[in-house]
């Protein structure tokens, strides 16, 4: 089945949203004694950046402000070395890069849904 790029950005956004979310309330030492908040960080963290890799080209083209391959590095890092995370950069991306690039895709879905 294949899903389009519009698709692939709205799921990209939820994952956004969900981590940030999650950690609402939360410090960067709950990831240490919460495994349930450390899971799910790392999930919607995977989710953003499989869904990011499946953006055609083109479009990832149409929007350099969108760091593609970081993210889609990220999720390979974290799908791959699963048994070697670094919380700090989990916390970080988190807390302080998805809050940057979440308008960025509610901008970009606003652009496709108009189109």
């Amino acid at each position: 089945m294949y899903l389009d790029d519009s698709t692939r950005l709205k799921h990209m956004r939820d994952a956004a949203q969900k981590a940030i979310q999650f950690a609402q309330g939360k410090t960067r030492n709950d990831l240490e004694s919460d495994e349930m908040l450390a899971l799910s960080l790392v999930k919607c963290i995977e989710i953003l950046g499989e869904a990011a890799s499946r953006i055609t080209r083109e479009k990832q083209n149409q929007f350099p402000q969108i760091p593609w391959a970081e993210i889609i590095g990220m999720r390979n890092r974290l799908v791959h070395a699963y048994f070697q995370i670094n919380f700090d950069v989990v916390w970080d991306t988190v807390t302080q890069n998805l809050p940057v690039i979440l308008p960025e895709l509610e901008k970009m879905i606003a652009d496709e849904e108009e189109n």
